[in-house]
């Protein structure tokens, strides 16, 4: 085990498990979580504002933003918009 940052055993061993196409599953959906949270905090707006300008349930958004549940394509939607965000598809 790797003394200086335990962590990164932990990963390496989850990601054992896991295969490539699950692991860029998961880096995509903590990527597009993540920049979610950022967006939201960088307008001020709290959970709660962004339910009353999405339609998404506070709970809802609760749970995506602590990654308790995966989010599904039109929530992520729902709540891009209000935030300024678009969802965009690019070359790799």
């Amino acid at each position: 085990m790797n003394k200086n940052n335990p962590k990164d055993d932990v990963l390496a061993y989850i990601d054992s498990f896991l295969t490539p196409e699950e692991i860029a599953e998961s880096d995509l959906r903590v990527a597009l979580i993540g920049e979610l949270i950022r967006a939201r905090k960088e307008r001020g707006i709290t959970q709660k504002q962004l339910e009353e300008m999405s339609g998404v349930k506070q709970p809802i958004i609760a749970r995506l933003e602590h990654g308790t549940t995966s989010p599904n394509i039109s929530t992520v939607m729902k709540l891009l918009a209000p935030l300024g965000k678009k969802l965009a598809i690019v070359p790799l």
